[in-house]
């Protein structure tokens, strides 16, 4: 797990400067804190700088920007191929092996360019990465990015350069960065809470997709993308073709494919743990870690005092049974408030999926003790195993049955009555209704599901179920409405069922640009190294292939994966209600949070900034403050994209 930066000037008016590179180099210092270099080709037009976290070979022979044996590559690269070993040995066999200085993946890597091509061997690769090679016989500059999104690769142009690298932070380094927000980009943000490639805050820079690769000619400045692992391809064929074994052997099937992957991202030269939640898809992590280890595997969970929230509990009877070295950390609502300054500057881009306070704290817990991390995620997207899919499903099941205009009159007489009314009459009313039959603020909800009745189609029903705000466009100044990836047809997987299609989309949208980039950024931000088995890209295609029967049966989501993980842990320890990495925002907006909204959204600071439609959010505040109606969402979205402002001094 590392970072890397560099950029290329077209025309010959300005070399790449070691000064510059440096400077990108350590804006990233916390992604690599073991090691650094600098390297400028010949004609002084390109440079690649490297920030290493040193996992596996700790010494010099691991450096970056690297070498290939022959001289053809150069490379920087952030990440861990799991199976570099076994590479090392079909380079052998195949006469192709050279005089190896060490034992990184970097060098296999290299090797692999020289005698397979760059494509070829990222097909054979089995892991997480981003990486800038130069192709000096090719005059070529290669971006490439892992299969699923684990590691982040932001590029573009601005002015003559294109710059490249981890982190936003870097590329603003360069002299030439012209930090010109991207206003649909925001409007992207404030649907989805987190900004969707190939978007980035920044007009010019994007992230490049998962799964593929941009080529650079260094003669002409033109690019080319190409995919070199297709998700949509691999998902439509296992539809095609599904598993047609007994349920019993598919679950034997998953046991040892996720067994294989865990064995694999347990290989480190350094300290290695795991986040432990005590839900399904951490603890099958967990347990399949402590069954090939000799030793306890050291876990780490965070909990609330707040026993809504906490679940830290559960945690500690799963390594009590596993026998894992077991620590928890119970969170006053002070740590978790102190860390809120702190997230703009660790997210780099507006971010606000408030579930990155608490990564935040136990990524800081884990880095007490180890250098390297296995987490759960993707499993929910992998296996449905979120609760939206079934109720986007029954609920349109409903809903189809009633003609499109009928539904959009219902949802324009419901909308017509004001959701504070609607909400002030549901308190009188719980004044003297039994506690079953009491709501909160039932007039916001209302108003949700006018949103939901008016849908046009599934697709569009899920989109208003994900999003935080249904109209987006308001709230940015001067923006119009920009459509979301969610409801895009390309998003498609003809003869799927509905719930398939809707993990699908998942899988395309919110687990890298939500989840992933939460747990990247957090994570990186201690120097600490995030592994995901889940994501081993043999247990992605294998579920791509697994019936949709074998993920949710017998009322239970993640059917396959529980098999798996009650051969190590007694379900009595797992089967609960499931309450998410979540923190108490609506609450905490009205008490000790509220003096650093307030400031955050003084009327005179928004509207010198220019972004915001001030009276639109002014509103929001008021209500939510007095608690008329929760407006949690979407002020955490509005918070977060002001303290980003605030920390870039930015207000156009």
């Amino acid at each position: 797990m590392c970072g890397f930066a560099g950029y290329f000037t077209l025309g010959s008016g300005e070399q790449a400067s070691e000064d510059i590179l440096q400077r990108m180099s350590d804006a990233i210092l916390h992604r690599g804190p073991d090691d650094g270099g600098v390297w400028i080709d010949p004609g002084k037009r390109l440079g690649l700088s490297h920030r290493r976290l040193a996992i596996v070979d700790l010494s010099a022979a691991g450096h970056q920007p690297m070498t290939s044996d022959a001289g053809r590559y150069v490379l920087v690269y952030n990440g861990e191929v799991y199976n570099h070993l076994q590479m090392r040995q079909a380079l052998l066999q195949a006469g192709a092996a050279p005089a190896w200085r060490g034992h990184s993946d970097t060098e296999t890597l290299l090797a692999g360019f020289e005698h397979w091509g760059v494509e070829e061997t990222l097909k054979r690769a089995i892991g997480m990465f981003a990486l800038a090679v130069f192709d000096n016989n090719g005059q070529k500059l290669i971006l490439a990015r892992d299969r699923l999104g684990e590691k982040p690769l932001y590029a573009g142009w601005q002015g003559n350069s294109f710059l490249f690298g981890s982190e936003l932070k870097a590329l603003k380094c360069h002299p030439g960065f012209l930090h010109q927000l991207d206003r649909d980009a925001l409007v992207l943000y404030f649907r989805h809470n987190y900004i969707p490639a190939p978007y980035s805050i920044y007009q010019g820079i994007s992230k490049l997709a998962p799964g593929s690769m941009l080529e650079l000619d260094l003669a002409t400045g033109k690019q080319q993308q190409k995919v070199y692992w297709d998700l949509t391809a691999i998902s439509a064929e296992g539809i095609n073709s599904p598993n047609k074994a007994p349920a019993s052997a598919v679950v034997n099937e998953l046991d040892a494919l996720l067994s294989d992957a865990v064995g694999q991202q347990m290989v480190a030269d350094v300290p290695l743990g795991a986040f432990l939640s005590g839900g399904i898809d951490s603890s099958t992590i967990v347990a399949l870690m402590q069954a090939q280890s000799s030793r306890k595997v050291r876990t780490f969970s965070i909990g609330f005092d707040d026993p809504a929230y906490n679940e830290a509990q559960f945690a500690k009877a799963v390594a009590a049974h596993l026998g894992t070295e077991h620590t928890e950390w119970y969170l006053s609502g002070r740590d978790a408030l102190d860390m809120v300054p702190k997230l703009a500057s660790i997210y780099d881009e507006p971010f606000a999926d408030a579930s990155q306070i608490p990564t935040c704290l136990v990524a800081a817990l884990a880095k007490q003790q180890v250098t390297v991390a296995l987490s759960g995620d993707a499993g929910d997207e992998l296996f449905n195993g979120y609760e939206r899919y079934d109720i986007t499903a029954q609920l349109w099941q409903k809903l189809e049955k009633m003609p499109l205009g009928a539904r959009k009159v219902a949802a324009s007489m419901i909308q017509a009555l004001p959701a504070t009314g609607l909400n002030r009459m549901a308190g009188l009313a719980n004044l003297v209704l039994p506690g079953k039959y009491q709501h909160a603020q039932p007039g916001d909800r209302l108003h949700r599901l006018a949103d939901f009745i008016a849908a046009k189609d599934a697709r569009e029903l899920y989109l208003q179920l994900v999003s935080h705000t249904v109209t987006p466009e308001q709230l940015v100044a001067g923006a119009g409405a920009v459509p979301s990836a969610v409801a895009a047809a390309e998003f498609d997987l003809p003869g799927a069922d509905l719930r398939s299609v809707l993990a699908f989309i998942d899988q395309h949208t919110y687990l890298p640009d939500d989840i992933l980039v939460k747990v990247d950024r957090a994570l990186m931000s201690v120097s600490l190294e995030g592994r995901v088995p889940m994501l081993d890209h043999r247990v992605v295609e294998f579920a791509a292939r697994t019936p949709l029967d074998l993920k949710v049966r017998d009322g239970k989501n993640k059917w396959c994966l529980r098999q798996v993980l009650y051969r190590y842990v007694p379900a009595e320890l797992i089967e609960r209600p499931k309450k998410g990495f979540a923190v108490p925002v609506a609450n905490w907006l009205r008490g000790p949070l509220k003096p650093w909204a307030e400031q955050l959204l003084d009327e005179k600071r928004m509207q010198q900034q220019g972004v915001l439609n001030v009276p639109l959010v002014q509103q929001m505040w008021r209500e939510h403050s007095l608690g008329l109606r929760n407006h949690a969402y979407q002020l955490w979205n509005i918070l977060m994209l002001q303290a980003w402002l605030d920390q870039n001094n930015l207000s156009h």
